[in-house]
């Protein structure tokens, strides 16, 4: 197993930074670009970065420790942002982000000063048993699935315009 809670940490903080780097002072043009139909935007994304950071990874981990497998955690709803009339700018939202991450990682600071068996389990609604380590190794790659989605759907914005180089840019070749 790789799995270790200090190098989680390492890309759980980074992540509100990164994506303030990479999205902020860019046009609507960029920020609304998207794959296709039922398809994300960035803005979208980021939205969905912090309904999980307020509903999904410390909920769920506060809900493990508690109840163990004794009781499923509460379902989360990965489209939930999408049903909120968000009219907050790129920077409001990443401010938000940043903020719900950072008093995320402080919970999970002290929840970790108390030395938790990564192996402790507790009940997915969807999956049955799982082990802690499996939800904070979750979180990471959370994030860097949608930092990668993000990329993606900036690159796709000029899909049509790169002509032929499109064979060699494999960030625009679709599976």
């Amino acid at each position: 197993m790789n799995f270790d809670i200090k190098e989680a940490v390492e890309i759980l903080e980074r992540t509100p930074v990164t994506l303030e780097h990479m999205l902020s002072g860019l046009s609507d043009g960029w920020l609304r670009s998207h794959e296709g139909e039922g398809t994300w935007n960035a803005m979208e994304v980021i939205e969905h970065l912090i309904e999980a950071e307020r509903t999904n990874w410390i909920p769920r981990l506060e809900f493990l420790l508690q109840e163990g497998e004794g009781k499923p955690f509460p379902p989360f709803d990965r489209y939930a942002h999408l049903n909120e009339a968000a009219e907050q700018s790129i920077v409001q939202k990443l401010q938000a982000f940043k903020a719900i991450r950072a008093q995320n990682l402080a919970k999970l600071k002290v929840l970790m000063d108390s030395a938790p068996d990564f192996e402790r389990t507790g009940l997915h609604p969807a999956f049955g048993v799982v082990k802690l380590r499996e939800l904070l190794s979750t979180w990471v790659v959370h994030d860097l699935t949608h930092t990668s989605q993000i990329v993606r759907v900036l690159a796709e914005r000029y899909r049509h315009d790169v002509g032929p180089w499109i064979e060699y840019l494999g960030i625009l070749k679709r599976r």
